[in-house]
């Protein structure tokens, strides 16, 4: 009597089937470097079960999803949604920080939520939700707009070394955003610049060192007197370009 195959079998030969039909020569999780127009994602049902029940999974447009994790996101009650969307926060702006990462800060984003959340802010978490690999620009202008647009108090931007997300965020006017590599550069970048977009290197600094400088940042005042004054005058060149 030939036993049923079992669900790792069946998932194997779903991922094996998508493979030879989208001509991938390996799984996402490993792909070979090729241009990012033929990069597509497999979503499979592990992959779901490892996110938290009522949460949104943002995938790439290309991505596709498996028969076996649409119907294991239906069960944990999972959103699955394309594209880089803005979340919503619940509470008071004034308690917010927005945290985003791309594939390489992904990692160091998960340690430093439940920190955040220690201090007594509500964390709104912009994605990425894996290491798969996406675009930093995507999710730095994700944190950057709800800062912006008065949604979030803070936001936190994690990615390979930082400046790439630091840069993305200082387009988006209202932010000041500051690359911060130790806890001088940290309380520095709010005293006296009053950022309000922190961004970190995961490649670059270590957890612990990177759990130090958001507490730091987080916990900084700003300066009055000169520093206002300055940071003023940032605000005034910034609106030179908008009346443009």
């Amino acid at each position: 009597m030939t036993l049923p195959p079992s669900e790792d079998q069946v998932r194997r030969l779903v991922r094996q089937s998508l493979e030879r039909l989208l001509g991938a020569a390996e799984l996402p999780t490993v792909q070979r470097e090729q241009p990012v127009a033929q990069r597509r994602q497999i979503v499979d049902a592990q992959q779901i079960a490892q996110a938290a029940p009522g949460s949104t999974v943002v995938l790439p447009p290309s991505a596709v999803i498996t028969p076996l994790a649409r119907d294991l996101a239906l069960e944990r009650n999972v959103t699955l949604a394309t594209g880089v969307k803005t979340p919503q926060p619940s509470g008071p702006a004034e308690k917010t920080v927005a945290i985003g990462a791309d594939h390489g800060g992904y990692a160091l984003k998960e340690q430093l939520k439940p920190v955040i959340a220690g201090l007594g802010w509500q964390v709104v978490d912009c994605g990425t939700f894996s290491t798969d690999s996406v675009d930093y620009p995507d999710y730095a202008y994700a944190v950057a707009r709800l800062v912006a647009d008065g949604r979030a108090r803070w936001g936190i931007m994690v990615d390979g070394a930082g400046i790439g997300s630091c840069m993305v965020a200082n387009k988006v006017p209202g932010v000041r955003a500051a690359l911060c590599y130790d806890l001088a550069s940290a309380a520095n970048s709010r005293e006296h610049n009053h950022a309000n977009v922190l961004t970190l290197g995961a490649g670059l600094i270590g957890p612990n060192l990177a759990q130090q400088i958001v507490k730091v940042w987080l916990e900084t005042p700003f300066g009055p007197d000169r520093h206002a004054r300055r940071v003023e005058k940032i605000t005034q060149i910034e609106g030179r370009y908008l009346r443009k």
